[in-house]
């Protein structure tokens, strides 16, 4: 049995092992990576869509709360004041 180091031989067979195995990769990686870079890009364009969605919810839910807050503070004006807020007759 030859020894690696010692044969030429398995040099260059280990060589163009090493090359053929190279080539391969280089073709069969060459489609992926358009294509991890679509969906990369797709998945960085939903990102940004849920955020807006999020943010655009976050507001809409932020200005109920102040609707709310307006109806809860009139409402308690009127229970104090002793009259029905939509009653224009006076006491």
């Amino acid at each position: 049995m030859n020894n690696i180091t010692t044969d030429p031989n398995l040099w260059a067979i280990c060589i163009l092992v090493f090359l053929l195995g190279l080539l391969i990769g280089i073709f069969l990686t060459a489609g992926g990576r358009r294509k991890w870079k679509s969906r990369y890009k797709a998945e960085v364009e939903n990102r940004e869509a849920w955020e807006r969605e999020h943010a655009r919810l976050k507001q809409d839910l932020d200005d109920r709360e102040k609707e709310w807050r307006e109806r809860d503070s009139l409402r308690a004006a009127a229970i104090k004041s002793g009259r029905d807020p939509d009653d224009d007759r006076p006491l």
